[in-house]
């Protein structure tokens, strides 16, 4: 389906019926990613999960910001007449979900955070960031997708299925050129939010994955003391992208999470 908004037209799936989930993809995704976690919950909650600007089968003209990433996601709801949700943020999308609490608070009941940070980017991963812009603008996205594929998943994924790894590449390597730059672009330039974590009031669940050399549990650590009540998970065996890496552990820990929240 696709909703026409004043910043872009936006594609997502609308499934099920109940209290709404809303999932955010990561860099560079596109919302297939949550297909293990739409069909788990889909009989229990009405699942939305859109492809964010310039992803998938959205558009929209970069660069990026985060906020406007976020703006996105809020117009999306007002287009599908959804007052509040929970909303799962996956790398990237955890940064548009802090930004989400920051710009549109009252939309939001509980937040998941997977594989995500608060703090800005260091000048060492600006950098980082720059030349993947340098390579997405010379050499396309397939090139991007051999650089980024084995900070995606973890040694245990990469050793023993070698299918995922396959399909994980193919989902890269698929990513717009334009998406690609503008959301780099919107990362590099995202404000620091760890001020903004004592501020979060809602049931917050956290998750890292053992193996994630992208974003290590340590730091996802920090964020679960700097938030009041959070739930805090380490999937073992699993690294930047655990809800496929291990769907079954993560749909469960998510599953006892908006079971204590009383949501779902």
């Amino acid at each position: 389906m696709i909703a026409r908004s004043t910043f872009a037209p936006t594609a997502y799936d609308d499934v099920g019926d109940g209290p709404p989930i809303v999932f955010l993809h990561g860099f560079p995704h596109d919302r297939s990613l949550w297909a293990p976690q739409v069909s788990a919950f889909v009989d229990r909650a009405r699942c939305v999960a859109p492809d964010l600007r310039g992803f998938g089968g959205s558009t929209g003209p970069p660069p990026c910001s985060i906020d406007q990433y976020a703006d996105d996601v809020a117009e999306l709801l007002d287009a599908l007449a959804i007052t509040d949700v929970v909303l799962v943020g996956l790398s990237m999308g955890g940064y548009i979900a802090l930004a989400m609490w920051r710009r549109h608070r009252d939309r939001l009941r509980a937040l998941v955070l997977a594989h995500t940070r608060a703090t800005a980017d260091t000048p060492e991963i600006r950098a980082r960031r720059q030349r993947l812009i340098e390579v997405a603008r010379s050499e396309g996205s397939r090139a991007v997708a051999d650089l980024q594929i084995g900070a995606m998943l973890g040694a245990t994924t990469r050793a023993k299925n070698p299918a995922l790894v396959a399909a994980t590449h193919r989902m890269l390597a698929l990513a717009p050129v334009p998406g690609i730059v503008g959301a780099l672009e919107a990362m590099m330039h995202r404000p620091d939010s760890m001020g903004l974590l004592s501020t979060i009031d809602v049931p917050t669940l956290i998750i890292a994955g053992e193996e994630d050399t992208s974003i290590p549990a340590s730091e996802a650590r920090v964020m679960h003391k700097a938030i009041a009540g959070s739930r805090f998970e380490v999937l073992p065996a699993a690294g930047h992208l655990s809800n496929v890496e291990r769907p079954a552990a993560f749909n469960h820990v998510m599953g006892e999470f908006l079971a204590q929240a009383g949501y779902a």
